[in-house]
């Protein structure tokens, strides 16, 4: 019998100390090529559990055990540099990585093409609209081929047909990645949880502790109309009702 692949993260018991509060205890493993979402109410925690499954912060008791390969970032604003070209703004990593420029600007463009923007190379973020302003930092964050992809509601402020295009993008980028990244997606919605994701975990809005581990129907990436089919719906209701519980005892 074949053994489980050892992780690309996990957090055990890991707590952190604000001035104001603790949030935690987090447990949470996250394997190759899995799709994790994160929901909880505002102040949850969610933020804190990418930044310690990134290293970017430690946890004051217990243990984040990061990914051993390179993390991927993409944060609720696509934070490109304003002065540069989007083929500029995607190369940053590889530039960062002392690779050679013309390396560099291939990897870029093959990236760029990967997401929709072939035609868009020159392009300086004033340019860009929000949906492609986000292509451009997913196509950063992919470029070095990371172990574990982190993404922190980075859909949040777009329309919902953008934010359902770049879903349908996510899953494709995710399918031809080889290997396929590990996926940590942290949003408020429900629905986009589900969708998104193959588990959802749901996060206790006082403590922040995991409260609910809840696993999504059917295969990723998902067939079209996968969200009329009731499976998905009763997979809905059941992650809102989880969610709604932590808010009630909150309050």
């Amino acid at each position: 019998m074949a053994e489980d692949p050892a992780p690309v993260a996990r957090l055990s018991g890991a707590v952190v100390r604000y001035r104001a509060r603790s949030v935690g205890p987090f447990d949470l493993t996250v394997r190759p090529g899995d799709i994790l979402a994160v929901i909880g109410a505002s102040g949850a925690g969610k933020s804190t559990v990418l930044r310690l499954l990134a290293g970017l912060e430690r946890p004051d008791q217990g243990q984040a055990q990061t990914a051993p390969g390179r993390t991927g970032l993409v944060f609720q604003a696509p934070t490109l540099m304003p002065w540069a070209s989007a083929l500029d703004n995607v190369a940053l990593p590889l530039d960062l990585a002392r690779i050679p420029r013309a390396q560099a600007r291939d990897r870029a463009a093959a990236a760029l093409a990967a997401v929709g923007l072939g035609d868009r190379f020159d392009a300086r973020p004033h340019q860009l609209s929000g949906g492609m302003a986000m292509r451009v930092a997913l196509a950063r964050a992919l470029i070095d081929r990371p172990a574990l992809l982190l993404l922190d509601e980075p859909f949040a402020a777009l329309d919902s047909v953008t934010r359902r295009r770049l879903i349908e993008d996510l899953h494709r980028l995710w399918v031809e990645g080889s290997p396929r990244p590990a996926i940590v997606f942290v949003t408020h919605d429900v629905e986009e949880a589900v969708y998104l994701a193959a588990r959802t975990v749901v996060l206790d809005a006082e403590t922040g502790a995991v409260v609910a581990d809840r696993s999504s129907p059917g295969a990723l990436p998902r067939p079209a109309d996968w969200r009329l089919d009731p499976a998905y719906r009763s997979a809905v209701e059941t992650v809102a009702a989880a969610l709604a519980a932590t808010m009630e005892t909150a309050a």
